[in-house]
């Protein structure tokens, strides 16, 4: 539902090796929830609990916490993200049970630092906690296992909290999604693959899902702060436009494919938009690099001197290559503009969306900017 910076904070170096998977919060909860059950019905907490997973897995969770009281129990589980830079690695997800009016079923309530929904255009409607579908239908099959093996009716009430966990949504894109007070409860798989960058690329669908539901014909996509800053400079566009591409224009640009908005303005800094003209969909420094003899062809279709070629081709920043060709009076940034917004609707494949590409500088100032025709 929410996520992208979501889950994930700033990404480091991968570390050498192979990568440790970890699990999601959505896991965490259901963990702690089968946990929190089976003492509440038996007086007795599981430690290690183990759950299954959507694809059959079978983790086992330690236990960090446990309460038992006369018409309740409660679970904390510290989330194991491995070696994924998730921001919510290492928090403790707490599942409290407690006994429901017989025929209310089973229902979910945000505990201290899970947020509310506020916003139309998510998985979960507003005024509902921001716990997910897929981790819902997770907790729901382990209480109706559990309420079945003892002969009782599943009505039950589930409270998830986080402690802290509204100083870790000031670090995801909850605030801007409308999802107030805290983190979500993520997760469709269980797993969390390291690297994989899952999250971000789902706050960027639910980005454009809420902007959609807002009825807003207008998002930006932009590679960071300054970028966006820049661009929000010319519009001022509302904060639910504001779609946080950060590296993955693919992520932003296949999903506008099948959800499309009227308008698109990319924004980013030279060198980000110097990958994307050249193709690629993935800006991070890991996946992509800057092509120098890509640049030297623009550079010379500029009309940069050929004698100039060698300095391109040695240089070892893209920034280095624009401020040789800002010397030599040739405008690069233009031209790479141009190609990014010719994959953008590459991209796009025909989809009815209009795209505009912005450059800046590292300040912030506009290099280059195109038409949205």
């Amino acid at each position: 539902m929410v996520t992208g910076k979501a889950e994930i904070g700033a990404t480091p170096r991968k570390p050498g090796g192979s990568l440790r998977r970890g699990w999601t919060t959505g896991a965490c909860a259901t963990a702690a929830t089968k946990a929190a059950l089976t003492a509440l019905l038996t007086g007795q907490f599981p430690d290690p609990v183990s759950i299954t997973l959507p694809k059959g897995e079978t983790p086992a969770f330690p236990l960090a916490h446990e309460t038992l009281g006369e018409n309740f129990a409660e679970v904390g589980i510290v989330k194991d993200a491995g070696d994924d830079p998730d921001v919510t690695h290492g928090a403790t997800i707490i599942a409290r049970i407690s006994r429901a009016a017989p025929g209310t079923g089973i229902s979910f309530r945000a505990g201290d630092g899970v947020g509310m929904v506020t916003k139309a255009g998510l998985p979960i409607q507003p005024g509902e906690p921001a716990i997910n579908p897929v981790p819902r239908q997770l907790m729901t099959a382990e209480v109706e296992a559990l309420c079945a093996e003892h002969g009782i009716a599943p009505d039950i009430e589930i409270t998830i909290s986080v402690p802290g966990g509204d100083a870790l949504a000031d670090q995801t894109w909850n605030p801007r999604l409308g999802i107030l007070g805290g983190i979500s409860i993520l997760g469709t798989t269980g797993i969390v693959h390291p690297f994989s960058c899952s999250a971000w690329i789902h706050s960027i669908h639910r980005g454009i899902d809420v902007a959609r539901a807002e009825g807003l014909d207008h998002v930006l996509g932009a590679t960071g702060s300054t970028s966006e800053a820049a661009a929000q400079a010319i519009y001022g566009l509302p904060e639910t436009a504001l779609v946080d591409m950060g590296d993955f224009a693919g992520g932003l640009l296949k999903y506008l494919r099948a959800h499309p908005v009227q308008k698109l303005t990319i924004a980013g800094g030279f060198a980000k938009l110097t990958k994307l003209a050249q193709g690629a969909l993935d800006l991070h420094s890991g996946r992509s690099q800057v092509d120098m003899d890509f640049l030297l062809a623009e550079a010379l279709n500029a009309g940069l001197d050929p004698a100039q070629g060698g300095r391109i081709q040695s240089a070892n920043t893209a920034q280095e290559v624009l401020e040789l060709t800002t010397e030599n009076g040739i405008d690069l940034a233009t031209p790479i503009a141009k190609r990014a917004r010719a994959t953008a609707l590459e991209t796009l494949r025909g989809a009815p969306v209009a795209v505009e590409v912005i450059v800046t500088d590292r300040k912030g100032d506009i290099l280059a900017r195109t038409d949205f025709a």
